[in-house]
């Protein structure tokens, strides 16, 4: 497959899983055997488990929406660096909604194979998310 066949899969799963959580398209751009290798503890491996992560996440968050920023590929690989936002509706991680907006950087590292998504790796900032949501102080609050 090509760079662009590659980063046009990634394009697609950003857009309808995240941005319209159609979590039924991950079973079409992902391999039967794919590893996230950044899923929270708690969930399944594989698929299943990104499911559970997304269904989190549009219920805490029901106008969740992603934003890629940059994409760049290189062989089998895409690499994204995403905006995730939305607003505190529902429970999240065990913090009640808070009707705060969040806005978190995002990178994403996807390994494509035979024109399905079969590995995944990233970072998200958890700290920021967790400041915006009012729940750990930021520099500057309650002395810090």
């Amino acid at each position: 497959m090509s760079v662009e066949e590659n980063k046009g899969i990634t394009r697609r799963m950003y857009e309808e899983v995240h941005n319209k959580g159609n979590l039924a398209v991950l079973d079409e751009v992902t391999a039967t055997s794919f590893i996230d290798h950044n899923l929270p503890p708690g969930l399944p491996p594989g698929v299943d488990g990104v499911k559970q992560l997304f269904a989190r996440f549009h219920t805490a968050f029901p106008d969740f929406h992603v934003t890629v920023e940059d994409m760049i590929a290189e062989g089998d690989k895409v690499v994204s660096r995403l905006t995730m936002g939305g607003t505190h509706k529902g429970e999240f991680m065990g913090v009640p909604p808070t009707g705060k907006q969040i806005n978190v950087e995002v990178i994403d590292v996807l390994r494509i194979a035979g024109s399905k998504a079969v590995e995944r790796w990233g970072i998200f900032d958890q700290l920021g998310l967790l400041q915006q949501l009012g729940v750990i102080p930021t520099p500057g609050e309650a002395g810090v």
